[in-house]
């Protein structure tokens, strides 16, 4: 595999670490530079073990592993992301309430697995090619960590913006990127 392309697979392993870091970036208080990449530092270094992983797995369990991955995906965004909704509209029937400074790791970690476990099959058909698959998640780490970084960032002005429906749209986003793994996997609307 050439240099640019595992750069492109490495950008479209990102997308949805983006999106789901714009959501966490937009729910924070003026999120700063150190939050983004402690966020996009997680991120990245899930989002690089996880095609390790799946490399390792390898012929043997790839079609089981295919198989479940996409509901393993969605299962986890939409909850994550429902749990989003409730926190949401709870806030806004209650009194507005101060945006939390950072997520937790475990927030972040369980948000991080969701959006990368594609990469994890990924890594299941990177067994099948001769690949540099530490090169490649390396390359894949460093990208999603700048997408994540990036992503919290622009959440940041987007969350004045939307002010206390800021948690509402992250969790809509979530279970979106959920849903569009789960049709993506089934094949459906081909």
């Amino acid at each position: 595999m050439t240099f640019i392309a595992t750069l492109i697979l490495a950008l479209g392993m990102s997308m949805d670490a983006f999106a789901a870091a714009l959501g966490k970036g937009a729910t924070l208080h003026r999120p700063g530079f150190r939050e983004a990449l402690r966020t996009g530092l997680i991120f990245g270094t899930i989002e690089m073990l996880t095609p390790l992983i799946g490399w390792a797995i390898g012929l043997a369990a790839s079609r089981y592993i295919m198989a479940w991955d996409h509901w393993v995906a969605f299962g986890l965004l939409a909850f994550l992301g429902g749990r989003m909704l409730m926190e949401g509209f709870r806030q806004t029937a209650a009194e507005p309430c101060e945006a939390p400074q950072q997520h937790g790791f475990m927030v972040l970690a369980m948000t991080a697995v969701a959006t990368s476990l594609d990469a994890m099959a990924v890594g299941v058909g990177l067994a099948f090619l001769q690949v540099n698959i530490i090169m490649t998640a390396i390359t894949i780490g460093a990208a999603t960590t700048v997408m994540a970084t990036t992503g919290v960032l622009v959440g940041r002005f987007i969350g004045p913006v939307l002010g206390k429906w800021a948690e509402v749209l992250g969790g809509v986003v979530l279970i979106a990127i959920g849903c569009t793994i789960l049709v993506d996997h089934l094949g459906l609307f081909r």
